[in-house]
């Protein structure tokens, strides 16, 4: 495949159900439209590569410019990157979030955890903005966070490597992988998997190619924190490429060993764990247990997000420069 330059992309709420495709400057913050190129983030990743050249070379342009004319950037205006998705599929690569979530569920890791990826397929048909609210019927269903690192793919062919996986991967964004904890082992055990237990994912606003990373993008995985805060408190900041089972490469190698992947597929890496209790944590079951296997009472442990709670969680680079732009957003009950 073309290599392709390091951009970083957004979309622009405009009344369509998926939006108005922007081009962001390197810092992230302006942007121009890009709708001449591609009128949204799915065009574009359908014809990946024929126009993320097209992009390099506007960019370019810009940056000669000195991006004179580009507007700010401003997350409110902003839908999730891809706001209706062909797929989303999640993967559970990180070896601490498994052993502390099957310990919540009272089960034993799976058979062959460290052979083959875990996967489950989510809902794609609505993905929320990073400052859309969670919105749930019930505090009582449990709602708990997720901090993930996804990927967005071009066009996969069945039968890929791992290595040659990473040559497919178009975009790197950030996500809440709400889960409402309460239904899920209901669901569970009668044997057919998530539904209900897992509403729509919210995504920070900006998609940035790997390239754009730099050296926090090796072998498969971000290599950053990922800050993690509830109601203004500290609560988590464990790396996103620390303490991994498998890579971007080999998620997408498994997936597709008996089917292609359409452009537009968004893989997930699961919930961001490391075992350091000083990492803290990025979801509120994990949080829990670590609290049980200190001897706290359950009527003690720390609570699900409640009516009104805020969330927000954020990557930054080794400058302090925001990478994806903050997901941050309250609870509601409807």
């Amino acid at each position: 495949m073309m290599q392709a330059p390091a951009l970083k992309l957004a979309t622009r709420r405009d009344g369509s159900r998926d939006g108005q495709l922007m081009l962001l400057s390197p810092s992230g913050a302006q942007w121009i439209d890009a709708s001449h190129i591609a009128p949204n983030l799915q065009a574009l990743l359908d014809a990946w590569a024929e126009k993320a050249p097209l992009l390099a070379a506007l960019s370019t342009a810009q940056e000669d410019r000195a991006w004179t004319g580009a507007e700010p950037f401003d997350a409110q205006q902003c839908m999730a990157p891809l706001p209706r998705a062909y797929q989303w599929a999640d993967a559970s690569v990180y070896r601490n979030h498994a052993r502390l979530i099957y310990q919540w569920r009272k089960e034993p890791i799976p058979p062959r955890y460290e052979d083959e990826p875990l996967v489950y397929q989510g809902g794609s048909d609505v993905m929320l903005s990073g400052s859309e609210a969670i919105v749930a019927r019930n505090a009582a269903h449990g709602i708990d966070l997720e901090a993930e690192i996804a990927v967005i793919t071009t066009d996969v062919p069945m039968g890929v490597s791992a290595e040659q996986a990473l040559k497919y991967i178009a975009l790197v964004v950030l996500l809440n992988d709400v889960s409402l904890r309460n239904l899920i082992p209901s669901e569970l055990s009668r044997g057919f998997g998530f539904y209900q237990s897992k509403p729509a994912t919210s995504f920070a606003p900006i998609a940035v190619m790997p390239q754009a990373l730099g050296e926090a993008w090796h072998h498969g995985m971000l290599h950053l924190p990922v800050h993690t805060a509830i109601n203004g408190a500290w609560f988590g900041s464990p790396n996103a490429g620390e303490e991994t089972v498998f890579h971007f490469g080999q998620v997408i190698a498994h997936l597709a060993q008996t089917r292609a992947l359409c452009a537009g597929s968004i893989i997930g890496a699961g919930t961001i764990s490391n075992e350091a209790p000083e990492a803290g944590n990025a979801c509120i079951t994990e949080a829990r247990v670590r609290q049980m296997l200190q001897g706290t009472p359950e009527d003690q442990l720390r609570p699900y997000l409640q009516d009104g709670d805020r969330v927000r969680i954020e990557v930054l680079d080794a400058s302090g420069h925001t990478v994806f732009g903050a997901i941050d957003q309250a609870v509601k009950i409807a």
